[in-house]
């Protein structure tokens, strides 16, 4: 094993794993093992929950503008290396070099950076009536996070939670572990304090598992497969710890029908597939105008075949899925839509012909799809796209909101007031009219896409406590 993973990182030292087993991480493009990680154990998670409780008063008390420096540090240091992290969030997870730049690695690294200047923006403290209130840390958190956007999604747990005077415990996926090296390295080197910040690395079911059990956890933040936040909430609820769980979605995506048809299919096929579908977020439902809708099914043909494939290290759109479980969890999705009737315009769950090594799907459209079918209910997290005709505004918003899910969405229109009418009817924690970004909005889901809300104040929120001190006038 490369010495460079070797060891974990506790209590503000790199130090051995109390197990002997390591887990391989696989390059989704080439299929051959690039690092190998200590596969963690509950003994390992004792030691790093013992580190954080230990640093929990002093950093606390801590003022806030002194850790949200150290965040901006970390973000420094971080940034010095971003090409290098891009290359290596690229060979983990298969994203395209030139979208892990942007996407995997100068976002995330923004918004790190970010918290030193919200220190200085959040109401700590403040009067209510006779009473100071005050937002007090919630105590040690575990982060679990997941693969398919590794620097990002321990960003949006670690910044908000280290800024709030929580030491943490990361615990990224298996799948995709590396840059969490960096991370802990650029901890060590801007001098965090010992506990502040505390990397495992191993499985869900023995390290996930142990931190999510152990008393002296106060809060899990999850990011993941709404089944495994669901036994997450389960476990969690035995000592009535806070959970924040960000989960899955089918995103529905309505074009409405006085939409400019150039930019929504275009924009909205590229929601769909961007990180080869691989978003929790993904635009994966289109729902058209019926009157509309073989022009469309045509057209967005058209787009989807037009998606490069391939080496992520070259000049393409899609790259692999990031391991052979997910190829063939995705490819079965596939099969499942064709069995069950939807038509199958383009893509399919054959191994691309120029591409015979490496965990690759075609981009695949179906068509004539049901909203009660598999692939429009279930999320699939791949480049699989379902078109879906609508008979009126009401009707689509009725299909759109008919999901266990709600996590994103998004609707196209000429006319921007219409458009953010029906926004407003749509159950979900984001929506996007036509090209419209988040800005600095909260991320979060209803129903069963999560609890709780990531991104700037609102993710700090989710760290606090509200103390309530009544003080008498004198």
């Amino acid at each position: 094993m490369s010495s460079q993973y070797s060891k974990i990182y506790v209590g503000g030292a790199w130090v051995d794993s109390e197990g002997s087993e390591t887990i391989p991480v696989v390059n989704p493009a080439t299929e051959t093992v690039i690092a190998e990680v200590p596969a963690g154990t509950p003994a390992d998670a004792d030691r790093a929950v013992a580190a954080a409780k230990a640093a929990f008063d002093a950093w606390g008390a801590t003022p806030p503008a002194e850790r949200g420096k150290f965040l901006g540090w970390i973000a420094d240091v971080l940034s010095a290396q971003a090409d290098q992290l891009a290359a290596t969030i690229s060979a983990e997870v298969g994203t395209p070099l030139k979208v892990a730049k942007m996407m995997q690695v100068a976002g995330p690294l923004a918004h790190l950076a970010s918290h030193a200047g919200l220190a200085e923006e959040f109401p700590w403290e403040e009067r209510a009536g006779g009473s100071l209130v005050i937002r007090a840390p919630v105590g040690v958190v575990a982060a679990i996070t997941p693969w398919n956007f590794p620097l990002n999604q321990v960003v949006n747990k670690i910044a908000p939670a280290i800024l709030a005077g929580c030491p943490v415990i990361l615990k990224p996926s298996e799948v995709a572990p590396l840059t969490a090296w960096a991370i802990a390295e650029a901890a060590e080197q801007v001098g965090l304090p010992p506990g502040v910040f505390n990397l495992l690395s191993g499985t869900g079911p023995v390290v996930g598992e142990a931190l999510v059990r152990h008393p002296d956890v106060d809060m899990v933040s999850f990011t993941g497969s709404t089944r495994a936040g669901k036994q997450i909430a389960a476990l969690a609820a035995g000592s009535v710890k806070r959970v924040a769980l960000e989960m899955g979605g089918k995103s529905a995506n309505i074009i409405l029908d006085d939409a400019n048809l150039d930019e929504a299919l275009s924009a909205g096929v590229r929601a769909c597939y961007v990180n080869s579908g691989q978003v929790c977020v993904a635009l994966s439902r289109m729902l058209v105008p019926r009157s509309r809708y073989d022009e469309i099914v045509d057209r967005v043909k058209d787009i989807a075949e037009a998606m490069t494939v391939g080496d992520p290290e070259t000049d393409v759109q899609l790259g692999p899925l990031v391991s052979e479980t997910q190829r063939d969890r995705v490819r079965s999705y596939i099969d499942k839509g064709v069995a069950e009737g939807a038509r199958l315009v383009t893509g399919g769950s054959a191994a691309p012909d120029d591409l015979p090594t490496g965990y690759y799907v075609r981009p695949t459209v179906f068509a004539d799809v049901d909203n009660s079918m598999t692939i429009a209910q279930e999320e699939i997290f791949g480049p699989v796209l379902t078109v879906i005709p609508y008979d009126d505004e009401d009707d689509a918003v009725r299909i759109a909101n008919d999901t266990i899910y709600g996590l994103s969405g998004a609707v196209w229109s000429s006319d921007t007031k219409r458009a953010e009418r029906v926004a407003r009817r749509l159950r979900t924690g984001t929506v996007r009219v036509n090209q419209g970004g988040r800005g600095r909005g909260p991320f979060g889901g209803f129903k069963q896409s999560g609890l709780g809300r990531e991104s700037g104040r609102f993710g700090l929120e989710e760290y606090v406590e509200l103390q309530s001190i009544s003080i008498p006038d004198h």
